[in-house]
């Protein structure tokens, strides 16, 4: 296990009390807790270096670029694209896909084709395909999920034909923590001729990701889930089908050349990023990556296996309580998703939090999931670098709580 009273101490938001209690944040997969790191780089650039990019020729706005673009260069490393051309900085996770899915979709979908996608997926991750498939006449697809809530290859070949031009899945699903075999199912979607496009929103922050391994065609994910803060994304795409794309922001940082009644785009990756871009947010993103990759990945993911191993044995012995997704913590992330039996998720989260215990509650933006699961709703406990066993058995202590408590008020 991590030393995690060490990585706990980078967390000032986590040196508090919530309702009289030592706060328990088991909300990482919502978003992740920022260390002091990232504060720090946010605040040095804000306070030393704040100034636009490529646009002027001062030290600050030198500076500034300069930071800018060594943190795509820092993201182009972690994830281990050929190029930074290939890194494209965006708000977060949707805005990836709904660019593929504008961009690349509307270019290259037409009536009759079909786009492939999974019941576990959120709805960024539906949602733009939905349009796609309204506005070209194109049929959209689910893969079934196997009893456990995992994705057999046998379905996904059964899914997939030559008809399918847009493979979309989730690495690891914010709700059943399952992990999705992506390079296999980018393997079967290029024999059919279609595109693989991964929503790595809840794999950023957990796994060791290899975009040249997996071979996929795009990948999107966010930096707050992953130490970062909030409002910056990375879209990564294989050069070629990014040279080819047309970008759907247009304006600001993006222009080459404005004429009367024509415009032409900068290289990339900088045509897919219109306007002022989020610089504070990139640095803040590779601080996060630094500091994520100094603790290990392949440490940060046995470390949550671990602890969903440890939650669903002692969640188990609560009478009534149904985990949801692959039994076999190996499967699955740090996430554990459950109910409690005659208590709403809602009332669960609200006794929770009164002992000091953040974790969600609701459909989690995955409401086509929730009607494969037959429920309107779910609690989800999420673990993440700084959370222990200790954490794991005040959940199960205060979920004893709430069956108690609910159980002598009805």
């Amino acid at each position: 296990m991590l030393n995690t009273k060490e990585i706990r101490s980078y967390f000032p938001i986590l040196n508090q009390e919530v309702n009289g209690h030592p706060l328990v944040y088991l909300d990482s997969g919502a978003t992740s807790q920022k260390p002091i790191q990232v504060i720090e780089a946010i605040k040095k650039y804000y306070e030393f270096d704040n100034s636009n990019v490529h646009r002027g020729v001062h030290t600050l706005g030198n500076r500034a670029t300069e930071s800018y673009e060594g943190a795509r260069e820092r993201v182009r490393e972690f994830i281990n694209a050929k190029s930074t051309k290939e890194v494209i900085f965006t708000r977060g996770t949707t805005t990836g896909i709904n660019t593929v899915a504008k961009s690349y979709g509307l270019a290259n979908v037409k009536e009759g084709d079909e786009i492939v996608i999974t019941y576990m997926e959120h709805h960024s991750n539906i949602i733009p395909w939905q349009q796609l498939a309204k506005e070209t006449g194109a049929t959209l697809k689910y893969i079934d999920l196997e009893e456990d809530g995992t994705l057999s290859l046998e379905k996904v070949r059964e899914t997939i034909t030559e008809k399918t031009k847009i493979v979309s899945v989730v690495y690891v699903s914010n709700v059943l923590g399952t992990m999705n075999p992506i390079k296999e199912i980018t393997k079967i979607a290029h024999e059919h001729g279609a595109v693989m496009v991964v929503d790595g929103a809840q794999a950023a922050p957990h796994l060791k990701l290899d975009v040249q391994d997996l071979d996929c065609d795009f990948l999107a994910f966010s930096g707050h889930k992953m130490c970062g803060p909030t409002g910056i994304g990375v879209l990564y795409g294989k050069e070629a089908l990014l040279d080819a794309m047309e970008p759907i922001e247009f304006g600001g940082e993006m222009i080459d050349f404005v004429g009367l009644q024509e415009s032409t785009w900068k290289e990339l990756p900088w045509k897919f990023e219109g306007g002022t871009p989020i610089i504070a947010g990139a640095i803040g993103l590779a601080a996060a990556i630094d500091f994520l990759e100094e603790i290990g990945l392949s440490e940060i993911e046995k470390h949550e296996h671990e602890l969903a191993a440890y939650a669903m044995d002692k969640m188990s012995t609560i009478e009534g309580l149904t985990i949801y997704g692959p039994q076999d913590p190996s499967k699955r992330a740090g996430i554990v998703t459950f109910n409690l039996d005659e208590v709403h998720p809602h009332d669960v989260a609200t006794v929770l939090d009164m002992n000091g215990i953040a974790i969600r509650a609701g459909h989690h933006c995955a409401q086509p999931l929730m009607k494969w699961l037959k429920a309107t709703a779910t609690a989800r406990a999420s673990f993440y670098v700084y959370n222990s066993e200790e954490d794991v058995d005040l959940l199960v202590a205060g979920l004893r709580t709430a069956k108690e408590y609910f159980g002598d008020v009805f």
